[in-house]
């Protein structure tokens, strides 16, 4: 794959280019928007929910930040990776080239505007006096898992819109009810240890609690959620090349 992805270098970083100019066409601000966006996302929430969860939660705006962050990439990929296939149906009917290209783009794409809110979620850091210290690069671990869910996610959902096109509509509604499933807003500890445990199913409210306890409570997760969170990216992923691999050669009979 690593040869394929070589070999077609130059319409990768085209493809990255374009849905680039896509995304930001007739903007006057571009890609501010890429910080603005979750910013303004982030002001919203903040102004609605800190008057019910502040007292509960110290830095209640990171803790809401870290949601925003984590979640707005897994939507952002996933939807761009569904339609990814399709939107480009006209090139690999026509050139036999390989077509995860297209849904890696997109997941670059969107991984080149989480970095940008990244960076806003520093600063943010350093305004609300968070410590930083080396335990902050273990960071890097739940960003790379995140991205191979994306991926194999992404796979998975360009491959049944191909077929399905309710897809995209079932799939509004799952987000919908996952951005509540996550915690992203309310705090967990007036939950049941129980219930608690039962939130840790879901893999994103995984991926942002991760980030909470590095840059909040400043303690590194343990060893097994290390490998649950590692676990739920690689089984996607190897779900997503399944279904590439399985109906690899039908794409071109629905499209």
């Amino acid at each position: 794959m690593v040869e394929k992805v070589q070999k077609y270098q130059f319409l990768f970083s085209e493809l990255v280019k374009r849905d680039f100019k896509q995304k930001y066409k007739r903007t006057s601000l571009g890609m501010v928007w890429s910080i603005l966006a979750p910013l303004l996302n982030l002001f919203v929430l903040d102004m609605v929910f800190s008057a019910f969860f502040r007292r509960e939660q110290e830095y209640f705006t990171i803790y809401l930040f870290s949601g925003v962050l984590i979640f707005n990439f897994f939507s952002e990929s996933t939807k761009g990776g569904m339609a990814s296939l399709m939107a480009n149906a006209k090139i690999f009917t026509k050139v036999n080239v390989p077509k995860y290209l297209f849904l890696f783009s997109k997941n670059v794409s969107a991984l080149i505007n989480f970095g940008l809110t990244l960076v806003l979620y520093f600063i943010f850091c350093l305004i609300y006096k968070i410590p930083f210290g080396p335990h902050m690069l273990t960071l890097i671990f739940p960003v790379i898992c995140v991205t191979l869910f994306n991926v194999g996610m992404g796979m998975v959902l360009s491959a049944l819109f191909v077929f399905f096109r309710d897809v995209q509509y079932l799939y509004d509604v799952f987000l919908t009810l996952l951005r509540y499933m996550s915690a992203i807003f309310y705090t967990v500890t007036r939950f049941p240890l129980q219930m608690q445990r039962l939130l840790l199913l879901n893999p994103i409210y995984a991926y942002i609690k991760y980030f909470r306890m590095v840059v909040i409570e400043q303690t590194i997760p343990s060893f097994e959620y290390h490998v649950m969170c590692l676990f739920y990216a690689l089984a996607m992923l190897g779900l997503g090349f399944w279904f590439y691999k399985k109906y690899n050669h039908q794409f071109l009979y629905y499209v």
